[in-house]
Formats: C-alpha cells, sequence, structure tokens
C-alpha cells in the first residue's frame, strides 16, 4: 500500500500544487462581502502558507520566505520593502540574544549543571525522580529554548533509567517486545502496554511536557509567546515587557506542572520501583566529573544572571521609576521627556530588547564566546518569526483579520466569559496537534487580537486590553498540546529518541488535553478577574 507522505518529494510537489491551486481560488474568486479586494488576497496568502505549515511540506521557515514574495506579487504591498519589514521587528533581535546567551550556557555545561544538582537534590524516591527532570527541565526551558533543553535533557532522562531498571531494562520503541512478561510486577513497574515501565515512559513524558509547559514561563522560553508579543506591538502598539510576561507566565507553570506530573506518575504511569539511590548516585557522579566551573564559565553565569536580572527591573519601570529624577527614568525606563543625554525621547537602556542585545557583545568581550559559537543558533525559527509578522501586518492592514474572527468568532458575542476562553483554549490546543505550535500562534494570534472589540462588551473590558486577554490565552494553550509528537518541538525530540511509542503518547495526551483544557479555562479565568488587570492593563 502506498503512503502519501506530505514531506517525500512527490508529496511535496502535490502538496505545492494543492496550496497554490486553493490560494489562486480564494484570490480570484469571488470577494466575500466586507473584505477589501488586497484583503481577498493577504487572505490567499495566509491559505498558502498555512496549508504548507500545517501539512509540513516545507520547513517552515521557507514557507516563510514565501510571504513577502506573495504579498508582493499580489499587490498587498506596493514593493518588497515594505513586504519584508516584519523581517526586521525588534522582538526578532531579542530571540537572536536569546538562542546566543544558550549556547554559552551550553558551552560551559552550565545547564547540564543546573539539571544534574536538582537531579542529586530531590530524587529521593521514584516519583520525585519523575518530577526533579521535569522541574529541572521547566526551569532550564524558560531561559534556553524549548529545542534545546529537550535535547539535552533526553540523554540525561534515558541515563537516569538506566542506573534505575538497567542498561537492559531500558525498552526501544523499535525493539520486538511481544515476547515481555506485560504483566505489573511489584518489582520491575512494567507498564501494561509491550513491556515498557511505567517509569520510562513518565520519565519521558514528562521531560517533553515539562519542556513546553515551562517555555510559558518567560517571554523568551517558547516562540510562541515572542510571536504574540510582536503582533501586539505591530497591530496594537502595546507593549509586553519581559517582567511582566512572568507574572503571567509564572504561575501558569506552577501551578500547571505538579498537576501533570501528578496525572502522570499516579493515575497513568504509577512507577512500581521503590529504589533509585544509583540514580542520585550518578547524578552526583556526573555533576563531580563537571568539577568546578572555570574562569569563562563563571563569566558566562554572571553575565546571564545579570541579563535575566536587568530584565526583570526593566519591568519594574512603575514602582522604580517614580524613586527616580525624571531625566534618568526617561533614561533608564524611557519615555517622550528629556533624557540624561539632553534629548527628547528615549527608548530606555533597560528595554530588554536592548539588554538581551548587549549581553552578545558583553559574552565576546570576557573572551568567552567566538563569533562562530554564537551564530550557531536555530535561524530557521528566526525567519519564522519574519514571516509570520509580515503576514500579520498585511491581514491586519487590509482588514482581513478582523472579517476572519467576526465571521468565525461572531456568535460567541455576549457568551459567558468561562465559555469563550474554553473555546479559545480547545480550539488552539486542537489547532496546534496537527501543525507546530510556533505555526498555530503565528496563525491564531492576529485573530484573537482581532476579536477584542467583538468581546469587549462581554468581558468589561477596553477594545485593547480585550485582544491582549483572548491573545495571551491562546497563546499560552499553544504549549499544552500534548498527544502528537508534531505539535511542538519537544513531544518531537522524546519521540524521536526510540523509548517511547505513539500510541503512549497518544494515552497521556489525549487525556492531558481535556484536562489541561478544563484547568487552563478555570486558572485563566481567576487570573484575568484578579491578577491581569494589574499586570496587562
Amino acid at each position: 500500500m502506498i503512503q502519501f507522505r506530505p514531506s517525500s518529494p512527490r508529496g511535496r510537489i502535490v502538496t505545492f500544487v494543492v496550496a497554490l491551486l486553493g490560494t489562486a481560488v480564494l484570490a480570484f474568486g469571488p470577494n466575500p462581502e466586507g473584505l477589501s479586494l488586497r484583503g481577498q488576497y493577504a487572505l490567499a496568502t495566509m491559505f498558502f502558507a498555512g496549508s504548507l505549515w500545517v501539512t509540513g511540506a516545507f520547513p517552515l521557515a521557507v514557507t516563510a520566505l514565501s510571504i513577502p514574495v506573495l504579498l508582493t506579487t499580489f499587490g498587498v504591498y506596493p514593493d518588497l520593502d515594505a513586504a519584508l519589514v516584519g523581517f526586521a521587528d525588534h522582538l526578532i533581535f531579542l530571540f537572536v540574544a536569546g538562542f546566543m546567551l544558550a549556547n554559552a550556557l551550553q558551552k560551559y555545561d552550565i545547564d547540564r549543571r543546573i539539571a544534574l544538582w536538582i537531579l542529586s537534590v530531590m530524587g529521593t524516591s521514584p516519583r520525585r525522580l519523575v518530577l526533579s527532570v521535569m522541574v529541572a527541565t521547566a526551569f532550564l526551558s524558560m531561559w534556553v529554548s524549548n529545542t534545546a533543553t529537550t535535547a539535552m535533557m533526553t540523554p540525561i532522562a534515558v541515563g537516569v533509567l538506566a542506573q534505575v531498571v538497567g542498561q537492559e531494562g531500558v525498552v526501544e520503541a523499535a525493539t520486538n517486545v511481544d515476547d515481555v512478561d506485560s504483566e505489573v510486577t511489584t518489582d520491575g513497574g512494567i507498564a501494561a502496554d509491550d513491556g515498557f515501565r511505567n517509569i520510562q515512559v513518565a520519565m519521558l513524558l514528562g521531560t517533553a511536557y515539562a519542556a513546553s509547559v515551562g517555555g510559558v514561563g518567560t517571554l523568551i522560553g517558547t516562540p510562541p509567546n515572542a510571536v504574540l508579543a510582536s503582533q501586539l506591538n505591530e497591530m496594537l502598539g502595546y507593549e509586553v515587557g519581559f517582567a511582566q510576561w512572568m507574572l503571567i507566565g509564572l504561575p501558569i507553570v506552577v501551578i500547571t506542572l505538579p498537576i501533570i506530573w501528578y496525572v502522570l506518575t499516579y493515575w497513568l504511569y504509577p512507577p512500581e520501583i521503590d529504589d533509585v539511590s544509583d540514580a542520585r548516585d550518578e547524578a552526583k557522579q556526573y555533576l563531580a566529573e563537571e568539577g568546578n566551573l572555570g574562569p569563562r564559565g563563571r563569566r558566562v553565569a554572571v553575565i546571564f544572571t545579570a541579563t535575566a536580572l536587568l530584565w526583570v527591573v526593566g519591568g519594574l519601570d512603575d514602582f522604580v521609576a517614580p524613586a527616580l529624577p525624571d531625566a534618568w527614568a526617561v533614561t533608564l525606563f524611557g519615555g517622550d521627556g528629556p533624557s540624561v543625554m539632553g534629548v527628547e525621547g528615549h527608548q530606555g537602556v533597560l528595554y530588554y530588547v536592548m539588554v538581551g542585545l548587549a549581553s552578545i557583545p558583553a559574552l565576546v568581550l570576557a573572551d568567552t564566546m567566538e563569533w562562530d559559537e554564537l551564530v550557531d543558533i536555530d535561524w530557521g525559527t528566526i525567519l519564522l518569526f519574519g514571516g509570520g509578522i509580515a503576514l500579520a501586518d498585511a491581514l491586519d492592514a487590509t482588514g482581513a483579520t478582523k472579517w476572519i474572527a467576526d465571521s468565525v468568532f461572531g456568535s460567541l458575542t455576549g457568551a459567558p466569559i468561562v465559555l469563550v476562553v474554553a473555546v479559545v483554549v480547545l480550539l488552539v490546543i486542537f489547532l496546534t496537534e496537527m501543525t507546530s505550535n510556533t505555526a498555530t500562534a503565528t496563525i491564531i494570534a492576529p485573530l484573537l487580537i482581532s476579536i477584542g472589540s467583538v468581546f469587549a462588551a462581554t468581558l468589561g473590558l477596553t477594545d485593547v486590553a480585550a485582544a491582549v486577554f483572548l491573545s495571551v490565552s491562546g497563546t499560552i494553550a499553544a504549549s499544552f498540546a500534548f498527544a502528537l509528537p508534531v505539535a511542538t518541538p519537544p513531544n518531537a525530540i522524546v519521540f524521536g529518541s526510540g523509548y517511547l511509542k505513539q500510541s503512549q503518547m497518544m494515552r497521556a495526551g489525549v487525556l492531558l488535553n481535556l484536562l489541561m483544557t478544563a484547568i487552563l479555562t478555570g486558572l485563566i479565568w481567576l487570573l484575568f478577574r484578579f491578577v491581569w488587570p494589574q499586570v496587562l492593563w
């Protein structure tokens, strides 16, 4: 039987032709009522990009590069320069800086040391061992990309498992385990599906899920966060600060991570092993083998810590600025008045993008990184940001986003807040299961921003506040798709390790998707009532 794979050479051509034909039908078909001609062309461009993103026929970044070409070809923009403006968005450079800082942490094994230390301290029982892996992964994912974090933590998790159950006890998905006794035993903890031990499945799934959830905690933790921040700035002129986002994201991480751990280790895959001392001892041994951090590593740690602290301090302008002279407040935090430089108006040297960019010369000045080491980052994600911003700008400028939002969500006008949030969360999680969370956020964030005016009266907020509330809710939900490998890079990496079956991820993921829809809906509603009004508007 011939299987159709969109990413194969033949499948790629077929998918591209189908996407092109659909784009032509939308672009040159009848003009929908209430939509401008340029808006129709922008909508056709979104269909083309969305089709290729969802099917995975092309790498996400390759599809993103086609967006300015199509927008200019259709005449949505008068020239290519205007279509390429999104690729120079300031938040793109925040992620460039974040990726480069992560390279420095990885070069000196600072991230690995943090993970091993947490394992050696927390891993006193099988369940706590899984929790320690998840806590280490979530913490690192807040500062290092969740993709890189999962790539580092997965072999650590497998190594820990080997100490717990023995090297021969770590089952590979490709191994024929039909003859393995699949009944649960008190000494081995074998799960009731194909001989996989419960602790193995729980630990690997926990690694993937913790990387996704941990990324919610900071603005640089996962691409959807930065996608939303850039589109809020472009469409509404609304700026989400680094500290602001932490006050939004950290409560989500702190509350949902233990719930996911509990479901994995108490409901779905409870470990049946008592002694994990070998795993703790191995973590301590690995940590000891790392030795003391050298002078260059210590400099990287200082630069990273200073950068993170300045990111936070830069978001405390409401508290710090009133205590400073006006000129210094403008210089440090930005404003329209005179700065200490003697000019009117200033961005603010503590603006988080400027702080991030300044950390890169600091790394070179401290003799810790060479350019070849810094430049080895995920440029595909950077290009994806640019294409997504260019598309969002076009949809917004032509009125297409508002037209889509009114058509899709208009029926919910006047519905209870909880129902609106539940629909948004469920829709985003469902879409993310079919494509990457970054692509989902790129497509859905501008739509959610545009429906702010539709639901402003329902939510009892201004148009801008309603747009921020709904789009933040949807963006957070994009990190909670757990059922399929394609949904998030952490899912794909853990599945690709060969120590996990898709059926195991599906079993846990479907349940967690439904559970997290309910929990996120309630949690977002509570935060909306009591926290977000103080933080976001």
